[in-house]
């Protein structure tokens, strides 16, 4: 069967939280497919990614960077090659500001964006885009569909694109993809609830992943003191409060760690406070934004990995981790516990509840055979469920057979 040629649209691409985007196409051309890149804004902090990511930017088309006279060419293009095509657009863009988002300044955005990607695609002979999140990227793929001569299907991870359904057009961005990648079990109920159960079979199953060799175990840390590691963007929904307080009586106690979060983000400020009241000073760092070749450097030195969330699809830097043979401790929200079961490939906390998160923590802080026996565990469960490639090849098998011709 031969591949084919198909696009990846993000919002931003190569995004230093979203690297494993970068790291599945990177797969997918590995197993035989062109794809092409195009993101609406430019990336933030390219300075700081890997040689590759920096490489992929410079490749990776910029929508919103065109020059006014290349947007408007394109548009004039699009008219011309199919004048019907770009009436239906525009009247689809028109109902942006009715349904959905109801933003005139949105619904004109989108259709400028989706004229450029249009051109863009036409010159590269491809018929078919992926959108990953199936947020307002997945609208500009809609009304390329509805110009005519372009499917698209969307990868969809949760859980914030659950609370905003309507405004997010989330119901129609399923109906009218070729197929819904789905990432969990979790992710796939919430599709089936607000999809017609006719449709339920073009909702598939594949779950991201790592690559088990460049995550490969880590030799066991010599760290004078346990190492605890959190690595995710500095928001309420990744639980740093709460996993700073739990630090904060596990210290009371007598326990001795260091604390080390990677990410940036609005909560740095409360988050630096709280860890200074509760006198975590000398036993927390954090390390701002890092690239992935330096946050390979964190989990090497890590005795132990905590992602406190309250929101989360299914965290890919715990997969990381487990890749690793760290030891994890998480939430039991969404799709968690698909990727952790507790007591035999990690630990699950309530979330929100800093008791039970800082018991947790405190039996792997004092049980290091325990940390052993669950990091090898986890990095079990990864090879096995969580493989990039493995998971990848279901990816090859959806674009060559759903992804329909236009």
């Amino acid at each position: 069967m031969t591949s084919r040629t198909i696009a990846y649209l993000c919002s931003e691409y190569p995004a230093i939280s979203h690297t494993f985007i970068f790291r599945e196409i990177e797969s997918l051309r590995q197993a035989g497919m062109t794809v092409h890149t195009a993101s609406i804004r430019k990336p933030a902090n390219v300075g700081v990614m890997t040689p590759a990511e920096q490489s992929e930017a410079q490749k990776t088309l910029m929508v919103l960077s065109r020059p006014l006279a290349s947007m408007i060419g394109a548009h004039l293009e699009c008219i011309v090659k199919n004048p019907v095509g770009y009436l239906k657009m525009a009247a689809a863009a028109l109902r942006l500001t009715m349904k959905g988002p109801k933003d005139p300044v949105k619904a004109a955005a989108y259709f400028v964006e989706a004229g450029i990607l249009l051109q863009w695609l036409r010159r590269l002979g491809v018929t078919h885009v992926h959108e990953h999140f199936a947020n307002p990227t997945a609208i500009v793929a809609m009304l390329m569909k509805r110009y005519g001569g372009v499917t698209y299907s969307v990868s969809v991870h949760g859980p914030d694109i659950f609370y905003t359904v309507d405004s997010a057009l989330l119901p129609e961005k399923i109906r009218e993809a070729s197929f819904v990648r789905c990432i969990s079990h979790y992710c796939r109920s919430q599709i089936m609830r607000i999809s017609d159960p006719t449709v339920w079979g073009k909702h598939h199953i594949v779950r991201c992943g790592v690559d088990p060799e460049l995550y490969a175990v880590r030799p066991e840390p010599a760290n004078p003191v346990v190492n605890l590691l959190c690595v995710g963007r500095l928001v309420p929904a990744k639980g740093q409060h709460v996993l700073i307080d739990a630090c904060i009586r596990l210290r009371n106690e007598g326990h001795r760690f260091m604390l080390t979060i990677v990410g940036e983000g609005p909560d740095k400020t409360s988050l630096e406070k709280a860890a200074s009241s509760g006198g975590l000073n000398g036993a927390v760092t954090f390390t701002g934004v890092l690239g992935q070749d330096k946050v390979r450097e964190c989990y090497d030195r890590a005795d132990l990995f905590i992602l406190a969330s309250f929101a989360e699809g299914v965290p890919v830097v715990l997969m990381e981790a487990m890749a690793k043979e760290i030891p994890v401790i998480s939430t039991r929200i969404t799709g968690i516990p698909e990727l952790i079961e507790h007591e035999k490939d990690g630990l699950l906390a309530t979330p929100g509840d800093v008791d039970d998160l800082a018991d947790q923590i405190r039996r792997l802080l004092v049980d290091p055979e325990l940390r052993s026996r669950f990091g090898k565990a986890g990095r079990e469960k990864v090879i096995s469920r969580y493989n990039l490639h493995n998971n990848n090849l279901e990816m090859v098998s959806l674009f060559n057979t759903e992804a329909t011709m236009p």
